[in-house]
């Protein structure tokens, strides 16, 4: 941390002290938390089940939405896709949240619409509802940038990431936000990201994380920023219990050119969230539901004040981020050389091949990093000591197509030692979502060599003279199964 932050912040820490020495919330909101998390599913949006949805998707949702909700087209994107402002309740405190201003982070825009159900169901939490909707007026931009997440593409579409374009305001995405935030004078800002699936806490993946954007180089704390901090605290508060030592603190450089930066500056006390990756969670269904609690927890807290209860100084105290995460590690493989063997270890991350309009993926492995990797993360792990190693083989006859290939008997195929097939028409790949083996072009397979950072190589793990695993695509199949 810069010298000259700690004198700002220093302040800050003693003015909380005076005034901040309660519990951060209390047991019955706590219990609310528990409840959103119990009662999930009562509220999650049943129209929306993966990352790829479209904005048509969106707006024939927001056309189901009636009181207490208002909702307006506000604007239009590069390509003419409506831009829609849902608002609820009549209180004081102005709060706005928007989401996927990069079209492909779309986690949080689930999460709003699964909020929309909770607001609009009148049965259970009445109290903690009545309370948001009198203390609070709340307004959504749940997709800010439908062209990119048409094409599930971070910037626009005029090739511009829109969180770049506070200050020239060239993007009329932009222009928007910018005008929705000067004409409520928001109290309060969430903005609403997703991180990559490499950044991590530790030896754990950073799941969720926060910031209170700093608003000048100096990263000074005044009134607005210290509350923002607080909040993070209640939500962080919050969530360990779903996804423990899973929370961090993003960079805090100033970007003089991000929204997030200029809003906090701007007045708005401001709050990113950044979801990013999670155990057997890549459609981030998960992370889907610990936004919906977090964001409903802060909205909550906002309404009663509870930040005021924290003290500032336990924002310092969630672990920062860190980014040396990959999707799976295997160690200690003696890899063939000559006449001898080596030892490595291989890192793996996977690249999403989208089909032709965006809505299903086929994951494609590539070395991320090899070498001694003790200190690295990953979602998935294999100890390949006591292995041999032996390099994978390419099958001599070619499929049509991937269905073809399905019929064929893979398992003793691959016990084989033949781990990569030729298919001519790989358009049903992404139908065949973990296929055991690497699909590959009609080329023959080249003659080995050591492997390098991007490579896709295949292996066959022996014990005993038997062939007992297959690393192929990045994954360990175990070959004493059946597909």
């Amino acid at each position: 941390m810069k010298s000259y932050f700690l004198l700002p912040l220093l302040l800050v820490l003693i003015f909380s002290s005076c005034f901040h020495d309660k519990p951060v919330s209390s047991d019955i909101d706590k219990e609310f938390s528990k409840e959103l998390w119990l009662k999930y599913d009562e509220y999650k949006e049943a129209t929306i089940k993966n990352r790829r949805f479209k904005h048509e998707d969106v707006v024939n949702y927001l056309s189901t939405l009636s009181e207490p909700f208002t909702v307006t087209k506000v604007g239009e994107s590069i390509q003419g896709r409506s831009i829609s402002l849902v608002s609820v309740g009549s209180g004081p405190i102005q709060v706005l949240l928007w989401s996927q201003m990069h079209g492909d982070e779309s986690t949080a825009t689930m999460s709003l619409l699964d909020i929309f159900n909770f607001i609009q169901e009148s049965e259970n939490f009445k109290e903690e509802r009545a309370d948001l909707l009198s203390q609070l007026t709340i307004h959504f931009i749940p997709m800010l940038n439908p062209d990119g997440a048409e094409v599930f593409d971070r910037r626009n579409a005029l090739g511009i990431d829109i969180n770049r374009d506070a200050v020239r305001q060239q993007t009329p995405e932009g222009r928007l936000l910018k005008q929705i935030r000067d004409s409520l004078k928001a109290d309060w800002g969430f903005n609403l990201h997703d991180q990559g699936r490499d950044i991590n806490i530790g030896d754990k993946p950073a799941s969720i994380s926060f910031l209170a954007p700093a608003y000048n180089y100096d990263r000074t704390v005044n009134h607005q920023r210290a509350d923002a901090m607080r909040l993070i605290v209640l939500m962080n508060e919050t969530i360990q219990d779903y996804i423990p030592n899973s929370v961090g603190r993003y960079w805090d450089d100033f970007e003089p050119r991000a929204f997030g930066d200029n809003i906090q500056l701007w007045g708005t006390r401001t709050i990113l969230i950044e979801s990013g990756g999670h155990l057997d969670d890549r459609e981030k269904q998960v992370l889907r539901k610990v936004n919906f609690v977090a964001i409903l927890r802060s909205l909550l807290g906002i309404a009663r004040t509870d930040y005021n209860n924290v003290d500032v100084s336990d924002y310092e105290k969630i672990p920062a981020n860190d980014r040396k995460y990959h999707d799976h590690i295997v160690t200690n493989l003696d890899l063939p050389l000559a006449d001898s063997t080596y030892k490595v270890d291989l890192a793996f991350r996977f690249n999403e091949v989208e089909n032709a309009d965006f809505t299903k993926i086929y994951l494609e492995a590539r070395i991320s990093d090899l070498g001694d990797l003790q200190t690295m993360g990953s979602y998935k792990s294999f100890d390949a000591s006591g292995y041999e190693v032996v390099v994978g083989k390419q099958y001599e006859t070619a499929s049509d197509s991937v269905q073809v290939l399905m019929g064929l008997p893979l398992m003793k195929l691959l016990r084989e030692g033949y781990t990569d097939f030729v298919v001519s028409n790989t358009n049903d790949r992404f139908d065949y979502y973990s296929v055991p083996v690497k699909i590959v072009g009609n080329k023959p397979m080249s003659s080995y060599a050591p492997p390098a950072p991007g490579d896709n190589p295949s292996y066959i793990l022996i014990k005993d003279g038997v062939a007992k695993y297959a690393l192929v695509n990045g994954m360990i199949v175990d070959l004493s199964k059946e597909i």
